[in-house]
């Protein structure tokens, strides 16, 4: 039987997001930028999916970032790089980048980018 998360609507989910963000001090569009990093939706796209399920919101993604996979740690007691079920590491994938997030890390590492190295 499939989790009930995954029939829950993205745009129920996403306040509680930004809420998130925003008692620690973060803003909705950082969390607009993790979303739009993780899936490759443009904002108009992302906002057009507040009405889609989990599913089908990670389903029509446009692109589903490679560095995701780089994504670690434990997110609701569980290693996120050990959850088997496909769609529930990609909704741990989020709720790990917004942990991250609240818990006040740099952008650059939340969205997993590597420093330039100088020329």
């Amino acid at each position: 039987m499939a989790h009930r998360i995954y029939a829950t609507s993205f745009g129920s989910v996403y306040p509680h997001y930004v809420a998130k963000a925003e008692r620690k001090g973060r803003s909705k569009e950082e969390v607009d930028t993790i979303i739009r990093w993780l899936t490759g939706y443009d904002q108009q796209q992302l906002e057009a999916q507040f009405g889609a399920s989990f599913e089908t919101f990670f389903a029509q993604a446009p692109r589903l970032n490679p560095a995701r996979s780089s994504i670690t740690g434990v997110i609701c007691g569980v290693r996120v790089e050990q959850i088997e079920e496909p769609l529930m590491r990609e909704i741990r994938y989020l709720d790990k980048l917004i942990d991250e997030l609240a818990k006040g890390k740099a952008m650059e590492k939340i969205l997993r980018q590597q420093p330039e190295t100088a020329k």
